[in-house]
């Protein structure tokens, strides 16, 4: 196995991180920043009110982004096969 292919299969695998946790993670902030405005308008300081909306945001994006992320992985894992028989040829 080269120098080459681990990079790659590094590179391959922080992209696909990127790639399944990026939807969550805007959705997550996005709504966080509305209770927040929401918060600072209506001045109620109650820190436990933004984690729920979040929750539920979260979980119906990665219901409604499930078969994208499925498929994601999957070519991740097919790319990964593919590597590691092509480094058992060396």
């Amino acid at each position: 196995m080269t120098d080459v292919l681990v990079v790659e299969i590094i590179r391959e695998g922080l992209t696909t991180v990127l790639k399944v946790a990026g939807p969550m993670l805007i959705v997550g902030l996005t709504v966080g920043l509305l209770v927040s405005i929401f918060q600072a308008t209506t001045q109620i300081q109650e820190q436990t009110l933004s984690f729920i909306p979040k929750i539920v945001a979260i979980f119906f994006t990665m219901a409604i982004c499930g078969p994208w992320i499925l498929r994601v992985l999957v070519g991740f894992a097919e790319k990964l096969f593919a590597y590691l028989e092509q480094a058992g040829r060396w």
